[in-house]
């Protein structure tokens, strides 16, 4: 793809010179810049690059909408498990559909076999280049961390495992009166219907985050995403890292063995119950940890009512995207600014001969072509709306089935959240009572050898009082282990009543789960055979498009140093600005 340097319009690789302005046109530095993605989609500019993707900003061609698509490193193309973990990332953050997760459009393969994921486009800045700055503001961290462990506890219930949460995967989204957390990333995720994509004990992710457990080499659980928030929490707060070592080896080590610091140590601002949360978040022990994101969210919003802060909005409108001006591609221009051109080069041709029918053949003949072309565009553009919209209505029916079942799973969430919470109350008070047991029945125990002493000694031919006073203690001995197993026996009905509540709750979020993969499954199939006709579309459409901007060239070329023409030319100029 080729650029002129003065009117910035985009030619194909063949083309040498703009035929607006005549100038000699130069290559792009990118080479997917100013191509057509699936069909639809029209790359502009490169807003972020790393080791294994390029992240493009690109407008769907026939509705305008700009998204973000990540195109994969090619030199990784060949790796089926980088391949897998790609896929996987787009699979689980468009199953997810949660206000507080990117959400995902669009994903498929470039012409070359090179994988492609198409999402929203945010307006904002990353987490870590804020927490770069220093500590936040309480109240302000307060409300984005509220939002962090939703959208946390929504990959949860579906069964979904970040295990690579950190500032860098966190976007904050300007709104025009609020900020709005994203989650992103999920491409080293751990699905529980996924195949495993590595062996046991290899680790993925960021050291500086990474939970003891995971240190171990054992699978990634829900509590290692919440150590992980704990640590993100604590950077929030306080601009610093819990841990701070030379090496990885020693990150490690602090992870599994130091205590962490209180944050309330580094930033005074903090009440005592967030730092309460952040060191129950960053316990050694996972079954310490808080029961789930759920408990996380509810304590956050606690805490937000306290401090009267405003509450996040349960649901985001339809981001306001933010794009630059529009470049003036030929997929961008459309078919009415080529009618406006065809009318100047008519135009052209009768300033230059006087009449269309004194001009050259050969000029005629390549505006007729033009004009074919040109009418043959609008069909496809029209054909093509009409594909989109129904690729539109799938989309939003899949996007509306993704979000009920996500509110139902949601809201059984929050029970199963009060239920387990009642299961770890209760677990606890029945190795309470089973210790209350076991304590009675060794003090009862304790008592027989004063009987066995006195009976021992009255050989039952004489009465003692000691005897009579060891037998009163062993019946006090025998009630007290009597209530005390009562007690137990009663916590132990509790708790299997509790987790059989649990178990309920948790099979009719299974239920959920299944139903919502099989409504992902329906809408794929739906949309398969509308996508492939818009890809068909759309690489004609760009077929004809090279081949208006060879015409055109042809035709301007032998009238460009006709002066009477100037002002026409000009006129092309601000068309193609326009």
């Amino acid at each position: 793809m080729k650029i002129c340097a003065q009117c910035k319009m985009r030619y194909p690789n063949e083309a040498t010179y703009c035929f607006v302005e005549g100038a000699e046109l130069s290559p792009l530095p990118d080479p997917r810049i100013g191509t057509m993605l699936a069909g639809r989609y029209v790359i502009e500019d490169v807003i972020g690059e790393g080791g294994m993707a390029t992240v493009y900003g690109a407008v769907h061609k026939l509705t305008g909408r700009p998204v973000a698509i990540k195109i994969m490193n090619p030199m990784l193309a060949t790796d089926v498990v980088v391949r897998e973990r790609f896929r996987r990332e787009a699979k689980n953050a468009q199953k997810l559909a949660h206000p507080n997760i990117i959400d995902i459009f669009d994903q498929g393969d470039t012409e070359d076999g090179t994988a492609y994921i198409v999402m929203e486009r945010l307006n904002g800045e990353s987490l870590a280049e804020v927490v770069a700055r220093g500590p936040m503001d309480v109240d302000r961290a307060i409300t984005l961390m509220s939002q962090i462990a939703r959208a946390l506890a929504r990959a949860h219930d579906l069964e979904i495992i970040h295990r690579d949460l950190k500032p860098e995967n966190v976007f904050i989204c300007k709104r025009e009166d609020s900020e709005v957390a994203k989650l992103l990333d999920f491409g080293i995720a751990k699905s529980r219907f996924d195949s495993r994509l590595t062996n046991q004990g290899e680790l993925f992710g960021t050291p500086q985050y990474m939970a003891p457990e995971r240190i171990t080499g054992k699978d990634p659980g829900a509590a290692s995403d919440l150590y992980a928030l704990g640590v993100v929490f604590f950077e929030m707060l306080t601009g610093e890292l819990p841990f701070n070592a030379p090496d990885i080896a020693t990150f490690f080590v602090k992870h599994m063995s130091e205590p962490p610091p209180h944050v309330r140590l580094k930033n005074p601002k903090v009440p005592e119950e967030l730092d309460g949360l952040i060191i129950a978040l960053l316990a050694k022990d996972p079954k310490e940890r808080p029961v789930d994101a759920h408990r996380v969210y509810q304590d956050l919003t606690g805490l937000m009512e306290v401090r009267a802060i405003p509450p996040a909005p349960e649901t985001v409108e339809e981001p306001e995207f933010v794009s630059d001006d529009e470049p003036a591609t030929l997929a961008n221009a459309g078919v009415d600014s080529w009618n406006k051109r065809t009318r100047v080069f008519e135009e052209m041709l009768r300033r230059a001969y006087g009449s269309r029918g004194r001009a050259p053949r050969e000029l005629t003949d390549v505006l007729d072509k033009v004009n074919y072309v040109v009418d043959r565009l609008a069909t496809l553009r029209s054909e093509g709306m009409e594909d989109q919209f129904k690729m539109e209505e799938i989309d939003q029916r899949g996007r509306e089935g993704r979000l009920t079942r996500g509110a139902a799973v949601d809201s059984l969430g929050v029970d199963l959240s009060r239920s387990r919470e009642v299961v770890r109350d209760l677990q606890n008070r029945v190795k309470s009572t089973a210790d209350e047991t076991a304590t009675a029945a060794t003090a009862y125990h304790a008592t027989q050898k004063d009987i066995l002493h006195w009976e021992g000694r009255s050989a039952g031919m004489e009465p003692y009082s000691d005897l009579a006073d060891a037998y009163r203690a062993a019946a006090t001995a025998v009630d007290a282990w009597l209530v005390a197993r009562k007690r137990e026996l009663a916590t132990q009905r509790e708790l299997a009543a509790a987790e059989r509540a649990s178990t309920d709750i948790d099979f009719q979020i299974r239920e959920l789960r299944q139903g919502l993969g099989t409504h992902q499954s329906e809408m794929e199939k739906e949309r398969e055979q509308t996508e492939d006709k818009l890809k068909r579309i759309g690489n004609e459409t760009m077929a004809l498009e090279q081949q208006l901007m060879e015409l055109t060239s042809n035709f301007t070329q032998p009238l460009r140093a006709m002066p009477m023409l100037e002002p026409l030319f000009k006129e092309l100029e601000s068309l193609a600005a326009a």
